[in-house]
This record gives structure tokens, C-alpha cells and sequence, in this order.
């Protein structure tokens, strides 16, 4: 750990709760404040970044997925954390070094027998078809056993090659699991392939599609008719790859394009909206209305942690998202999409009650940055009642964080359950998993589990319920 505080300087992503944790434990019995609810029995899976062997210098994104498990019975609470043994964590655990440089792929020492694969599953995990998923958009999906965090390999449905987003929708009536990967023709490349995976563990379809450029496509929407594919001038460039650059980088005067296909037709019958360049890596809901759609992103006027493409850095008060809604047309002549923001607080990871996931939803809660505070963290979750237009929030103390609320259901209307968010207490250097009312955020936690380590900043989890 020593060695780490030391690269702490080169990277803020392996300083203060950035840095990894080197300990995979097992506790049961953890400390509970308040009561937890008796019939809130299951897991809470989360995903996020955690090098074993960090790399001075590197980029948040590319760290290993490590896998923290809360796992919730009857008031009582446990822990579990362990690494993603993906062939490329295998590969530098045998080698004792890291041999991998994050977006650049294998050091140029590396030994000949490592595997070339750098995937890193370290984004989100989800429950389908039977199967714990560990997600990242450049690989094909990780089975993980959910009991003990094992890792099963690649599951690969039958069928499926290369990319995988780490943001598929399932479908509330059909329970069918569609998805999507960009990069689909190699590293670097404007082609994205596009499928869905039935409630059997089938792949149903796969087709493929060339966008209007290589981009970073993070997330996309989906509804009960049509899908909705995002390419955003975060760009993705071999030359600036091979040149030493960043693979990755900001080009406004790409412009943005979003690709809307209807779900019973083809790659052929996309139809390309346009608008002014902007970037989101997270979707909260899409639906149909009449002869339109909506979609609510969490919307930046330009991308945090990328340098624009001539390297110079972005401006810091445009990399802030808000909850911004598109429209598009499907009657009218136009190929432009609207956008206005709807909500003004500054904020990320959103979430819905997922029974409603491409439908109309009234209720969304997600991370959000206290107005009243200094700090740029998310240090607060957020309610918005679509219905009746309001908004509640709970504030952490000055210095602790959140990760993404989730939410998981108790009763059958939407909303009727709990928000489970994992926070770090930055007086303390320690982490609380707390469990909220959903729809009375405002009143704060309703029950506090003291996990036994730290679980760094991450990206994305989800509650499977003990009968899943």
C-alpha cells in the first residue's frame, strides 16, 4: 500500500477513495444502525474499477472490476468483495507486474504467453436468464457465481463475439435482454452490432450497422417499439492511438447523432436524428408518445475525463450533466432531435423502478451535487416525481460521497420499495451501505450497515432479490 500512496501523485484515480483495496474478505454480523427492513432479502451487487497492479498514470476506466456483495436476510447483514478473474487479471497475477496500459493495450515487455485480451469487467452486473453478469463495454459479458464471487468465464449465450455494452435493457413484458457493441469491427471502429438475448439464455438476433464515426457509446435507449443508439463526439482514433495520443478524445464539430431503428425492423431502417453536440453516459428512461419519442439522459455539454483532440484540456464548468430530455419526430420531416434540460441540479448514475423501463415512468432518483456545497462530488440522492413535478434530496456531510441509488421493489406500483446506495465517510475513510424509504428520500435512511472495508468509487449495481 505504500507503493501505492506513492503513485498517488501521478493519478488522482489511485488516491482517497479512488484507490484500490487489496483485500478480499468474508464477514458476516456487520453493525446495523436503525432497523433494516425483514423483508428486504437479497443482494446488492456492485461493480467498479480496482487495479491489482496499478499503473501510474492511468485512467479510471481501465482499472479491474472487483465485485462487492451486501447480502441482506431477514435485518441481518454480510459482506463479500472479490476480484474479476478475467484472463488479463490471471495474467498479471501469474507475471506479479502489470502487463497491460489501460487503453493502449500490452506493454511493450509483456511475455509472449499473456493473453492479448485486456478486458477488464469492471462496469456493472446484473441478474439474467439465471446467470450474475460482470459487464464492460469492450468485452463479451463475465459469469460470476452469485454465491461465493467466483468467476465462471465468458458467457457467451450461444452466440455472441466481441463487444457487449455494459448497459443492456430488459424488457418488463418480453423479459428479453437487448444490447449492443460499439467497436464491433475492431478497436477504433464506427461499426456497432446489435441483439437481444431471450429469458432462455438465447440469442433471438445479431446484426450490425457502420455510425456515422468511431465513438465512446456508453449507454442507449430502448422503448416498446424502437431502439436508439447514441454516437456522440467523444471520438474514438487509431491514428491518435498509434501516435502515442489518447484513443479517446473530445471533437464538437463531429456533431451528435442519434440512430432510431424500429425493434421489428432492421439495421436498414435506421433513421439518423441530429442536434448539437453534447455527451451523456447514462440513460435514465426512453418512451413512446403518440407519434414521438422521449428520452431523459443525463446530458454534459462536453465530456469529463477526456482531453479535447488537439490535447488540450476541457473547461470544467461544461463537464457537469443534468438531467436533459431529447424528442424526436417520427411523423414530421425533420432529422433534428430537441433537447432541453429539466431539472437544474448537476448529477449522474440515474435510475427508474426497472418494471418500467421504456414505458412512461413517474419516479427517478440519482446521484447529485449538493448546490449549497463547494465540492464537485456527488454528495447527495435525489427524487424527482415526474407527476407532480417534485424534487427531494438528502444531503451527505461535507466530504462524503455517493455511488448510484438503486432501487428495488417491495409492492406493485411503481416506486413502492427502497433505494440502496453504497456512500463513502471521508472523516471516517470508511463505507455505509444505506437503505432509504424510496419514495421518502428526504427523510434520510431508514437503516445504516458499517461494511468491514472500503468499497472505492464505482459505477453501477443492482439488487437480485433472494428468489431470483
Amino acid at each position: 500500500m505504500d507503493e501505492l500512496m506513492e503513485m498517488a501523485g501521478a493519478s488522482p484515480f489511485l488516491a482517497g477513495n479512488y484507490a484500490p483495496v487489496m483485500r478480499e474478505i468474508d464477514v458476516a454480523g456487520l453493525t446495523v444502525r436503525g432497523e433494516l427492513p425483514r423483508e428486504l432479502n437479497g443482494t446488492l451487487f456492485r461493480n467498479g474499477p480496482n487495479p491489482h497492479f496499478p499503473l501510474p498514470g492511468a485512467h479510471w476506466f481501465t482499472g479491474d472490476g472487483m465485485i462487492h456483495a451486501v447480502a441482506l436476510h431477514e435485518g441481518q447483514a454480510s459482506y463479500r468483495n472479490r476480484w474479476v478473474r478475467t484472463p488479463k487479471w490471471l495474467a498479471e497475477n501469474r507475471a506479479g507486474r502489470p502487463l497491460f496500459n489501460g487503453f493502449h493495450g500490452k506493454l511493450p515487455d509483456a511475455p509472449d504467453w499473456a493473453s492479448d485480451d485486456s478486458g477488464v469487467a469492471n462496469t456493472n452486473i446484473l441478474w439474467h436468464a439465471g446467470r450474475l453478469l460482470a459487464l464492460e463495454e469492450a468485452h463479451r459479458p463475465t459469469e460470476i457465481d452469485p454465491r461465493t464471487l467466483a468467476t465462471n468465464g465468458y458467457a457467451d449465450f450461444g452466440a455472441l463475439r466481441g463487444p457487449f455494452t455494459a448497459h443492456p435493457k430488459i424488457d418488463p413484458a418480453t423479459g428479453e435482454m437487448l444490447f449492443f457493441g460499439y467497436n464491433a469491427a475492431g478497436p477504433l471502429t464506427p461499426e456497432i452490432h446489435l441483439g437481444s438475448i431471450g429469458p432462455d439464455g438465447r440469442v433471438k438476433r445479431y446484426e450490425r450497422f457502420e455510425a456515422p464515426y468511431a465513438s465512446m457509446v456508453h449507454d442507449f435507449m430502448v422503448t416498446e417499439r424502437y431502439m436508439m443508439f447514441p454516437i456522440l463526439p467523444l471520438t474514438g482514433s487509431m491514428e491518435r492511438a498509434r501516435s502515442g495520443r489518447p484513443p479517446y478524445a473530445w471533437e464538437p464539430d463531429r456533431g451528435a447523432f442519434i440512430g432510431v431503428m424500429p425493434r421489428m425492423g432492421t439495421v436498414s431502417d435506421i433513421r439518423w436524428y441530429q442536434g448539437e453536440s453534447c455527451y451523456a453516459f447514462h440513460v435514465m428512461n426512453a418512451w413512446e408518445e403518440g407519434d414521438r419519442l422521449v428520452a431523459e439522459v443525463m446530458a454534459f455539454e462536453e465530456p469529463p475525463l477526456f482531453p479535447h483532440a488537439d490535447g488540450s484540456e476541457g473547461d470544467p464548468r461544461k463537464q457537469v450533466a443534468k438531467l436533459t430530455r431529447w424528442t424526436f419526430d417520427l411523423a414530421g420531416g425533420t432529422s433534428h432531435f430537441g433537447r432541453n434540460v429539466v431539472d437544474d441540479l448537476t448529477g449522474e448514475f440515474p435510475r427508474i423502478d426497472d418494471r418500467l423501463s421504456g414505458l412512461r415512468n413517474r419516479h427517478g432518483w440519482y446521484a447529485a451535487a449538493n448546490p449549497l456545497s463547494d465540492a464537485r462530488g456527488l454528495d447527495g440522492i435525489v427524487h424527482r416525481d415526474a407527476g407532480s413535478g417534485r424534487r427531494e434530496a438528502f444531503w451527505l456531510p461535507a466530504g462524503d460521497a455517493t455511488s448510484e441509488p438503486v432501487f428495488t421493489p417491495r409492492g406493485a406500483e411503481e416506486g413502492d420499495g427502497w433505494v440502496l446506495a453504497v456512500v463513502w465517510r471521508a472523516a471516517k475513510g470508511m463505507s455505509e451501505l444505506l437503505v432509504f424509504e424510496a419514495l421518502d428520500i428526504g427523510r434520510g435512511p431508514v437503516a445504516t450497515v458499517e461494511l468491514p472495508q472500503r468499497v472505492p468509487f464505482g459505477f453501477h449495481g443492482n439488487f437480485v432479490p433472494e428468489a431470483a
